[in-house]
This record gives C-alpha cells, sequence and structure tokens, in this order.
C-alpha cells in the first residue's frame, strides 16, 4: 500500500496511490493513527502538490558508515561493530519537487540517496527480531550533507541538519523488502550511485534496535539506513533523483540562498 499526503492548495491530506503512481484516492485523517477509511474523493498525482509523506514529530536517526563501499570511499578502512548515529531536526525535511537551499556560508554540498524507515508506534530495547512489528512504512530521502562544516565543525548537526537538507518522498510504502532494493542516484539525469540495500553493513532490524536502545521510538520518526558509494558534489542549479524501484521517485533541484 502507498500513502501519500498531498495539497490541492488547502490543507494536507492523505490518500491511497495506485500501483502505477497516477491515481490518489484520500482517506481520513492520519493513517498512523487512524483506521484507513476512504472519503469517496479521487484525484491524480499531477492534479496536487505531494508533500514529504511524514514530518517526523520527534526526530529522523541518521546512519553513518553503512555501505562497505561509502564507508571506504569516505576514508574508513575498518567496518563499524556498531552504527553510527546522528539526529536531524524535523525543520531539515522538504518533499518532492521542492528546492533544496544552499546557504551562503556553505561551500560543499554531497547528495546522498537513501532507503528511509517511518516507526508506526511507540517503542524502546526492541530486538531486531521484532523489528518488523514496529515499522509503519518506507520511503526514500537524500540525506544532504555539507562537508566543510562536516569537517570543521566535529559533529555533524549543522552539516546534516540545514533547513531543506533532508528530503523526503515520494509517499510511504508500507509493503516492502528492505534488504532486496536497488538505490539508483541520478545528477542531472546522469547515474552517480547504483546500489542496493542488501549490501548494507547493518540492515533494517538491527537499525532499529539499535536506535532503540539509544532513544524511544515514537510514530512517525525516521531512520535513514545510510548510503551506497558514488556520494559527490551538487551545486545551485542542479537537480538530483533518488530512485528506489519498489517505491519511486524523490527528485528536488538545488539552489542558492537568495
Amino acid at each position: 500500500m502507498r500513502i501519500a499526503r498531498y495539497t490541492t492548495g488547502d490543507d494536507p491530506h492523505f490518500g491511497l496511490v495506485d500501483g502505477a503512481g497516477e491515481k490518489i484516492a484520500e482517506i481520513t485523517g492520519d493513517p498512523m493513527y487512524m483506521p484507513i477509511e476512504l472519503t469517496g474523493q479521487t484525484t491524480t498525482v499531477d492534479e496536487v502538490r505531494l508533500l514529504a509523506p511524514v514530518i517526523p514529530r520527534s526526530k529522523i536517526i541518521g546512519i553513518r558508515a553503512n555501505y562497505l563501499d561509502h564507508a571506504r570511499e569516505m576514508g574508513h578502512t575498518e567496518l563499524p561493530e556498531e552504527p553510527g548515529m546522528f539526529l536531524i531536526p524535523n525543520t531539515a525535511v522538504v518533499g518532492p519537487g521542492d528546492p533544496v537551499v544552499i546557504p551562503s556560508f556553505v561551500t560543499e554540498v554531497s547528495y546522498e540517496g537513501e532507503l528511509a524507515v517511518i516507526i508506526g508506534r511507540l517503542c524502546k530495547d526492541i530486538e531486531p527480531e521484532d523489528a518488523a512489528k514496529v515499522i509503519f512504512g518506507y520511503t526514500i530521502a537524500n540525506d544532504v550533507t555539507a562537508r566543510d562544516l562536516q569537517r570543521t565543525d566535529g559533529q555533524w548537526a549543522r552539516a546534516k541538519g540545514l533547513d531543506t537538507f533532508c528530503p523526503l518522498g515520494p509517499w510511504i510504502e508500507t509493503e516492502l523488502n528492505p534488504m532486496d532494493q536497488s538505490i539508483v542516484t541520478r545528477l542531472d539525469g546522469e547515474v552517480v550511485q547504483d546500489g542496493t540495500s542488501a549490501d548494507m553493513i547493518h540492515g533494517v532490524s538491527q537499525l532499529i534496535s539499535h536506535a532503540s536502545k539509544a532513544f524511544t521510538l515514537l510514530p512517525g520518526d525516521v531512520i535513514l539506513t545510510g548510503t551506497p558509494a558514488g556520494v559527490g558534489p551538487v551545486v545551485a542549479g542542479q537537480r538530483v533523483t533518488v530512485e528506489i524501484a519498489d517505491i519511486g521517485e524523490l527528485s528536488n533541484p538545488f539552489v542558492d540562498a537568495e
């Protein structure tokens, strides 16, 4: 089931997206907290503005160096025994088609296409074998990074958490094998990342378990699962598109701050 959050010019609505990704059937309320009931209203994706499918009420948890080839390209010579985590504020979230705004004080920005996991219920100290019970669904993320700030700050709050630096979308897929997904990132149409979630060092269940032992996870929390090799620079005027075949595409232009 695909669940979109969208607007036709008024308050946001939620709807079920058909298999072709073309039509939306409106539902009542927020499906994370309410049973799914159709209103009888339908529209098409082309007639609406898709929004970020979730705005985390609590937190986004990023996972660093979770693909061996990416870890190596970033200079790591040993596999991490445990997932490395960092937090991103929800003010970094934007939706499909929204611009990623590069602040004037940032000089080096990178794209990072990723599979994102959305938590569906409050949980703490989850074991890996129980992780599937707390997953609401999956979406696509671009974990945009200011590399210059990442190097100079000594921690990643600014580098990963600047406004607009966490595009999510285009919708939530509730039925997905997270460990068998191709992740392809294109920069202005050219493939720059071509990986598979099967190459994760720590799988989705492990990531949820590890995060839940540090933080209480709340409905709507998002875990970014790491990026494959091929990260690189992006500048204003370019567009980054991340594709996960069983979900869809997330595409965003990059612009300079005015």
